[in-house]
């Protein structure tokens, strides 16, 4: 009965800041995500301890870690949260039904191209249901995943320890390339790599997997050790500084697959260092994705498919281009 009772106190509201407290590990945080008072995050999980008669956090100097009985309790409080999630998609679907919305997380970088097809064609198939994209670095979007706050993420495979409890589709091999604007004094290659400190360069942040590649690159290319330098994953600013400020680009091949085809960036020459990156669908393993969720897996894929194509018919248009046509050979005739 005392089981029962506590079942039937335990709120949404609950389950909802005990997950964003565990994500954080910050009371203030997870009220910021809430868009509510710390106050309230703090009377809700003491509500909660209260009704379940174990403590779930212990608070400090670093914030709020869970306790024993807090990490025992969060894949229930997690999978519940999602299997409410996944009814209302439910009954997303039928006209007039109520609306749903789709928690994903994707990388700022991920090619754009793939997600703008893959929402066109969700769209057209779950008319009802909403997609709320999140956009932050890979390893909080895996923390996010973890914690429930995302139904899937679009990231890049990361190391063994991260991936616990998550499992990793791959959609393509992402290339890191370096960009310039048309017209830029490096367009040609000349000068390279001792006057890359001349201009201002524009790399991923430190830690994250895709600086790392860019640092095998600049250690292949022979570069000297950079002292200034602009570090950021945002491709609109990034686009912004390379367009107007000269700047070189460090960026997934993807992000710029449009400035590329229309010629504002151009490809710096460049040595190869193995600077591919592998990006696909992370996923938690206990938990099954909705319909809504699943449908818009598919669409992610079919893009990502297409992509491929498009990509493997520019190389061989552009394999076309530099190898020129080539003069029919004429016919040998006997002399006269």
């Amino acid at each position: 009965m005392q089981h029962r009772l506590a079942d039937a106190r335990v709120k949404f509201r609950h389950l909802q800041c005990f997950l964003a407290v565990a994500q954080f590990g910050s009371v203030q945080q997870a009220a910021e995500s809430l868009s509510i008072t710390q106050p309230a995050v703090s009377k809700t999980i003491a509500e909660l301890e209260s009704v379940l008669g174990v403590r779930l956090f212990e608070r400090g100097r670093h914030g709020a870690v869970p306790t024993r009985e807090g990490h025992l309790f969060m894949p229930h409080a997690s999978a519940c949260v999602s299997a409410l999630r996944q009814g209302v998609e439910l009954l997303a679907r039928g006209e007039g039904a109520v609306a749903a919305t789709l928690d994903v997380g994707v990388l700022p970088t991920v090619a754009t191209d793939v997600l703008s097809a893959a929402l066109r064609r969700f769209a057209g198939q779950w008319p009802r249901v909403s997609v709320r994209l999140l956009t932050a670095a890979n390893a909080e979007l895996l923390e996010r995943l973890k914690s429930g706050a995302i139904s899937v993420a679009i990231g890049r495979l990361a190391d063994p320890e991260r991936m616990v409890g998550l499992s990793f589709e791959l959609l393509y091999n992402e290339p890191l390339t370096v960009v310039v604007r048309a017209g830029h004094p490096l367009e040609q290659g000349g000068g390279l790599p001792a006057q890359l400190a001349q201009f201002p360069l524009v790399l991923p942040p430190f830690g994250t997997l895709i600086r790392q590649a860019a640092d095998s690159l600049l250690a292949a290319w022979g570069a000297q050790p950079l002292s200034v330098f602009v570090e950021m994953l945002s491709v609109s600013v990034g686009r912004s500084l390379a367009l107007e400020n000269d700047a070189v680009w460090f960026v997934p091949a993807g992000a710029v697959e449009y400035d590329l085809r229309q010629g504002a960036l151009v490809r710096l020459p460049m040595p190869p260092a193995g600077s591919e990156e592998p990006v696909g669908l992370i996923l938690r393993t206990d938990t099954q994705p909705s319909p809504a969720g699943r449908a818009l897996i598919d669409a992610v894929k079919r893009a990502a498919l297409e992509r491929e194509a498009r990509n493997a018919a520019d190389a061989a248009a552009a394999d076309s281009r530099r190898e020129g046509p080539t003069a029919p050979k004429r016919p040998r005739g006997r002399k006269r």
